[in-house]
Order: C-alpha cells, then sequence, then structure tokens
C-alpha cells in the first residue's frame, strides 16, 4: 500500500485523479489501469509506433506554423528518449478497454507531455484525434513488423532450395489421397514446399501496399477537424523519412477510419502462409514417421526426447510447435475479420484487439518460421535405401504400361499384383505379354522420370 505521500493530483475533465508520484503518466491513464484489468498489455511494438507518429506529428505542425519549434523540439527529444528503448514502464494499459484505443493514445500524450513539459491535449495530441493516430499506428506497426517476418521467410526459402538443389537426383514414391501414386523426384516435393513459402510472402508484400496508406489527418472522424492546410502531408512526410519507409496519405480518411479492410486482407494473407507452413510441417512429419513403422523416407534432426516413458523415442517437435502457430493464426484471422465488421457508422471501435492479433500473429510466424528452418528443416535428409525400396515395391508403376496394354489391363495387372504379393515386373511378366526387356524398359523410364 502506498503512502499518500507516494501519490501526486492529476486532473482530467472528469476531475481529480491520484497517481503514484513515480510514474509519468496522468489521469486518464490511471483511471484506464483502474477501471480495465483485463488481458494482456498493449503490444509495445504499438506503443512505439504511436510514440514515433507522435513525433511526426509534432514536426508536422511545426512546419505549418501551429507548433512553436521550442515546443516541437521538446517533444521530439521525449519521443526519442521513448524510442531509443527507456521508459516502456510507463505504458501499463490493456488491450481490452475502450474500442478506440483512446486511453492508450492518452498514455502516449501524458507520458510525454510530462518528459517534455508541454500539454498532452494541447500540444502532443495538436491536430490529432486518437480515431486517426491509433488505426495509423497500427498500419506503421504491421509495416515495420513485417520486415522481420520477410527475412525469416528468405532465409526459409533459401534453405529448402538449398535442399532441392542438393537432392535434385533422388527419386521417390508420390502419393495422392495417402495411396502410393506415380514416382516424384524428391526435389520436387520440397520445390512445391518452395514455391508455396514464396508465393505466401509474395500475397503479404502486396497486401502490405494497402497498408502504406494511413488515415493520419483524418481526426475524429475523417473530415480533418483542427488540422492546418497540408499537415497530413506533412506528417507522413517525416514519418516516411524517419522510418525510411514507403508510406501514402489517404485520399479518403472517412473510409480510413470506419474500414479496416487492408489490415483484414494482411491479416488473410499471414492466414495464408500459416496454412502453408501448416501443410509443409505435416508433410515433413509423415514423412519422418517412424523410425521402423512409418514411412521414414527422410530424417529430420532429433532435438530432444520425446516422451517421459519410453527411452530413445524422438518426435516431430519443431513440426508440432509449426502447425499448433499455424491453428492460432487462423483463429485471428477470424477475430480480425469479425472485428474489422463491427463499429458503427464513422468509427471502427474494435481496434485494440485488431491490433493486438495482427502483433501475435507476426510475432508467433517470425518465430516458428526461424525456429523451424533452424531445428528441422535444415537438417532433413532422405533414406534413399527407404525411398528406393518403396519405388520398386509400388504398384503405380503400373500406370507407365497404360499406353502399351491399355488402362483395363494395366488395373487388372495392378490387382493381381496385390492379390497374388507380386512386384510390378512379376506381375507383368505373367499377364502383360510384353517381353522381359520391354518390361525393364518401361518400369526404369517410370522411375528416371524428368526432374
Amino acid at each position: 500500500m502506498r503512502n499518500n505521500d507516494e501519490y501526486r493530483i492529476e486532473h482530467d475533465s472528469l476531475g481529480e485523479v491520484k497517481v503514484p508520484a513515480d510514474k509519468l503518466w496522468g489521469a486518464q491513464t490511471q483511471r484506464s489501469l483502474e477501471n480495465f484489468v483485463i488481458g494482456d498489455k498493449m503490444p509495445y511494438e504499438l506503443i512505439r509506433s504511436i510514440v514515433t507518429v507522435k513525433r511526426a506529428c509534432a514536426l508536422a505542425n511545426c512546419r505549418c506554423g501551429k507548433l512553436p519549434k521550442e515546443k516541437c523540439d521538446l517533444i521530439v527529444a521525449a519521443c526519442d528518449k521513448i524510442l531509443s528503448g527507456n521508459f516502456a514502464d510507463s505504458f501499463p494499459l490493456v488491450v481490452y478497454q475502450t474500442g478506440s484505443g483512446t486511453q492508450t493514445n492518452m498514455n502516449v500524450n501524458e507520458v510525454l507531455a510530462r518528459l517534455s513539459g508541454t500539454h498532452p491535449n494541447d500540444d502532443c495530441n495538436m491536430s490529432q484525434s486518437t480515431n486517426d493516430v491509433f488505426p495509423t499506428s497500427i498500419h506503421v506497426m504491421t509495416v515495420l513488423m513485417t520486415k522481420e517476418l520477410t527475412a525469416a521467410l528468405d532465409a526459409f526459402i533459401s534453405q529448402l532450395d538449398s535442399l532441392e538443389n542438393k537432392y535434385g537426383g533422388v527419386v521417390k514414391t508420390g502419393r495422392t489421397h495417402l495411396q502410393d501414386a506415380t514416382p516424384i523426384p524428391f526435389s520436387a516435393e520440397i520445390g512445391a514446399w518452395k514455391r508455396a513459402i514464396e508465393e505466401a510472402e509474395l500475397a503479404i508484400k502486396n497486401a502490405l501496399e494497402g497498408v502504406r496508406v494511413l488515415p493520419l489527418g483524418g481526426t475524429a472522424v475523417g473530415s480533418g477537424l483542427n488540422t492546418p492546410e497540408n499537415y497530413a502531408k506533412f506528417a507522413v512526410e517525416e514519418l516516411s523519412k524517419y522510418l525510411n519507409e514507403f508510406f501514402i496519405e489517404s485520399d479518403n480518411k472517412y473510409h480510413g477510419l470506419a474500414f479496416k479492410d487492408a489490415l483484414v486482407v494482411f491479416h488473410g494473407a499471414l492466414k495464408n502462409l500459416a496454412v502453408s507452413c501448416m501443410k509443409i510441417a505435416n508433410d515433413v512429419r509423415w514423412l519422418s514417421s517412424g523410425p521402423r513403422c512409418g514411412i521414414g523416407e527422410i530424417s529430420i534432426p532429433a532435438n530432444e526426447p520425446g516422451s517421459s516413458i519410453m527411452p530413445g523415442k524422438v518426435n516431430p517437435t519443431q513440426c508440432e510447435a509449426v502447425t499448433m502457430v499455424a491453428c492460432e493464426i487462423m483463429g485471428n484471422d477470424s477475430t480480425v475479420s469479425f472485428a474489422a465488421s463491427q463499429g458503427n457508422f464513422e468509427l471502427n471501435v474494435f481496434m485494440p484487439v485488431i491490433a493486438y492479433k495482427i502483433n501475435e500473429s507476426l510475432k508467433l510466424l517470425t518465430q516458428s518460421v526461424t525456429s523451424f528452418t533452424e531445428h528441422c528443416v535444415k537438417g532433413i535428409v532422405p533414406n534413399e535405401k527407404k525411398m528406393n525400396e518403396y519405388l520398386r515395391s509400388s504398384l503405380m508403376t503400373a500406370t507407365a504400361f497404360s499406353p502399351y496394354i491399355g488402362y483395363e489391363a494395366a488395373a487388372e495387372l495392378v490387382h493381381f499384383a496385390f492379390d497374388n504379393d507380386l512386384t510390378v515386373k512379376e506381375a507383368a511378366l505373367k499377364m502383360s505379354g510384353l517381353s522381359e526387356e520391354k518390361i525393364d524398359e518401361i518400369i526404369e523410364a517410370a522411375i528416371k522420370i524428368r526432374q
């Protein structure tokens, strides 16, 4: 319990509030802290983005002649202090608060005001509203965090490319419907995984273009009330320059405040990546299943013991981590979609949860892709002996006989081989009427497929 001398009195439009003397925030932050104890804190990446937006806004207001240079310099210096990594504990508010994010916007304003000696509303929030600052900050956070994800995807693609090139001469049995199918190169299987990640990364980059469009300058409802001429243009310029990123001023800020479609499309691209990661991880754990009683066509790194009771057991734990993350991303996509469909008239009021889920999805995908690449994919090794064994015993090489004896006769050959536990060659010698030399030629041609 704190004594009375450990508090200071702050005030807002509702009256006085006791704030711990050692904290930088003010009355509105304290009210929110006391009224909302629900879930996790607002992502710090979002806080940093809000601070970055405030920095750009101060410079834009100064360029417009609305904010005196002395105050601008003080606010910019305060922003730089926070962005250098200090004062992280000054932003304690949770995600589940007001749906516009007003309390977090004011939390940042109050901390900046105390550090700079300016006013939280009149100076730090000049020409701004939570309603344009908060969605702008979600977009900025998304662009910045995506750089880390794409770096992780590039490393993933590079590792798959290395495997594809290394094992180009290895042929194995293909599978459809979990049943044996015709032969394929192992490199083709890996190449399909690689293409999926390349396409997913491209979709993310394309979707990010819509996120680069910012509603900054729309203030309360999109009309730009209380902003000077060219303010939004200058603010977006300052933001782009400071972050060395390309951002665009929205030409319809009513839309930018009321709709979250760019974020829905972007998170949909994250979901697409999660779906592909789920597929690849499942392929890897099926192919590595065993080691004696499963498919066992590849081996993966044995990173840790897999059982507390079965000695020597090793499990595909990286695959399991990736697939659990994929489940979370799919759930997050539903949350983002539902949240984006809500809110009435001029403002979406589900923005904190949208920010939270996008932040979580970007973090989880970046971390899981990095871990999967480093601790699993890098160590994939084909069991060529097992692959060849399956290849030689597969009945689907009979497909190559269709041009010579017809589809129905080839189907009869497969059933005969299966019923009598014969190889395709043994069945063909009994049924096809072809010479052994021709049968060998057909089978070898089926196995030595084009790479």
